[in-house]
């Protein structure tokens, strides 16, 4: 089975965060497309921010373009955490005037991804949740999530809804914040055609082991439908070079990516604020690419290895992979 490859455009220009408005000058996202067309290694695809990159104004042009390189759209992000409306949540606001807008938003954006031919809307819910104990109605505002969710998922039954999960970030709880929480999400609206996005960083910070949840989607109905890469420090989601800090980790993953007969986008989402950002995305995909062959070329090994649940064999072949 042959992975496919795609990036997140905005990776190639978005450098702000919450001291510097941006270490670098920012390109536009035409000019994003076609340094991820003439450099990325290996990659089939993008994904595009909705309003960032793609509107309903615009999504023709942006279709012609892609066609033009090449490429496909991998998925579409809806932007339900940019606008300052949606500081107290999207879907799970408490004024239904915001609640109505959102799901408005997010219809838009599907029709959008039917106009490109893109099949997965990745829907990251990064405001809804909530910072203080004693301010939400955790039962409420989960019940408006799955029915705005429920909605999207009825009026596309040909596109796939990802829910992306983080524990934190922007608000200090998220209510998609790990795998178990967003697998029942997803069941609860009753739709088949709602999964989950692993982001590999996000797993970091919330205390994953990443193949273990990509087993759990696997169990849950096959309820897996995306992926995104990047690696971190364990305490927060810095976004960085795959393979910076883990190994073990990636091995696992892609092995158990492969014998759940995952077949959707590896895609590479991390932000080199200081990095050289074509360097830095394509290290991340040489990296995914060199753990993909040695999954392919030793899958027997490793399935013998945890087989055997002996920790001192499972590190001698570790070991043996850098000589």
């Amino acid at each position: 089975m042959e992975n496919k490859y795609s990036i997140i455009l905005g990776n190639l220009g978005n450098t702000c965060d919450r001291f510097c408005k941006s270490y670098k000058t920012n390109p536009s996202s035409e000019r994003m497309l076609e340094l991820a067309a003439e450099n990325m290694p290996y990659i089939g695809g993008v994904e595009l921010v909705g309003t960032w990159d793609i509107r309903p104004d615009n999504a023709k042009e942006m279709k012609k373009r892609l066609d033009g390189y090449g490429l496909e759209c991998a998925s579409i992000i809806p932007d339900t955490f940019g606008d300052s409306d949606y500081g107290k949540g999207s879907v799970s606001s408490t004024d239904p005037a915001v609640r109505r807008k959102a799901l408005d938003y997010l219809r838009s954006m599907c029709e959008v991804a039917l106009q490109v031919d893109c099949r997965i809307v990745n829907l990251w819910m990064a405001q809804d949740g909530y910072d203080y104990l004693l301010t939400a109605d955790y039962d409420r505002e989960r019940e408006w999530m799955t029915e705005a969710i429920r909605a999207l998922a009825s009026e596309f039954p040909s596109l796939k809804i990802a829910l992306e999960y983080k524990p934190k970030e922007p608000r200090n709880f998220s209510y998609h914040a790990r795998m178990a929480d967003t697998i029942l999400a997803a069941q609860e609206t009753g739709c088949r055609n709602v999964g989950v996005t692993i982001d590999t960083g996000h797993g970091f910070v919330g205390g994953e082991n990443v193949a273990e949840s990509i087993v759990l989607a696997k169990r849950a109905g096959d309820r897996l439908f995306h992926m995104h890469f990047n690696d971190n420090h364990g305490c927060w989601d810095d976004d960085m070079i795959v393979s910076s800090v883990h190994m073990t980790t990636y091995i696992e993953m892609m092995f158990w990516l492969r014998k759940t007969g995952y077949d959707g986008w590896l895609s590479m989402d991390q932000y080199p604020y200081r990095e050289d950002a074509i360097g830095a995305i394509s290290e991340s995909l040489h990296w995914i690419k060199k753990y993909e062959t040695i999954v392919d070329e030793r899958y027997d090994e490793i399935e013998r290895l945890i087989g055997l649940n002996d920790a001192v064999e499972t590190s001698r072949f570790l070991r043996s992979l850098l000589k």
